[in-house]
């Protein structure tokens, strides 16, 4: 698989719905997490991110128009220890209490599915950063239907041993707009990371490489592999 231009491949699709990029920068020093949500319904697009301690959730926007939680709010990103979990859903908290219980990033999320929102089946999208001992590995999970039968949990785990500098995956929820929307296929997408601008110019490209109709929230993060302190950027569209 060559090696893509991150921010070409975020514009290449109008709704790739929700993403995580991670990656290791060109120095070697940053761990490189990003995750982004987008929307089409007033519902899905009435959301910000905030800082939840060393993590991040999502809330409503305006909350008088808030319709539907249960799918929508969340804590994207949670840390434990030298774990970083990044999810598109509630299985951020099963993956903390999985690790927390001496379970890998795998068997945690046995417990659980793609979405529960027919036709679409959104695939539950999940990534792990860990960065100890001055080392770096990263997984990204997918979870999805088979083709669209909600009886049928396909499982994909890949694990990112010796992350490459200037270099990450990408990984999302679908392939592009359409109803249903179709489910994204395949390893996670190898794209280049170029942070040498800094965390404000890597978020702002970001940013503006997503559909404008349809980005909603950015959360970005630089994790220093040698000593582990971290330094976040959240760009919201309502604000």
């Amino acid at each position: 698989m060559d090696c893509i231009n991150l921010y070409k491949e975020l514009g290449s699709s109008t709704y790739p719905g929700r993403g995580i990029v991670v990656g290791r920068s060109a120095d070697g020093e940053k761990a490189v997490a990003v995750y982004f949500i987008m929307g089409r319904s007033v519902n899905s697009r009435n959301r910000v991110f905030v800082e939840d301690g060393e993590g991040i959730r999502t809330q409503a926007f305006d909350p008088s128009k808030l319709s539907d939680p249960s799918l929508i709010i969340y804590s994207p990103v949670r840390v434990l220890g030298n774990n970083t979990i990044v999810t598109n859903g509630d299985q951020t908290d099963t993956v903390y209490e999985g690790l927390d219980e001496g379970l890998t990033f795998e068997q945690s999320l046995e417990s659980r599915e793609f979405e529960p929102d027919g036709p679409n089946y959104t695939p539950r999208i999940s990534a792990l950063l860990q960065v100890e001992n001055e080392k770096f590995t990263y997984s990204m999970s997918i979870l999805k239907s088979d083709n669209g039968n909600p009886d049928a949990c396909l499982r994909y785990t890949f694990a990112y041993n010796a992350p490459v500098a200037g270099e990450g995956h990408f990984i999302h929820t679908y392939l592009h707009d359409g109803n249903p929307l179709p489910s994204f296929e395949g390893e996670p997408t190898r794209v280049s990371i170029d942070i040498s601008g800094g965390i404000d110019e890597f978020a702002g490209k970001v940013w503006d490489a997503l559909d404008d109709d349809n980005k909603v929230s950015l959360f970005v993060r630089f994790i220093d592999i040698k000593d582990n302190t971290h330094e976040t950027r959240i760009i919201n569209k309502n604000h």
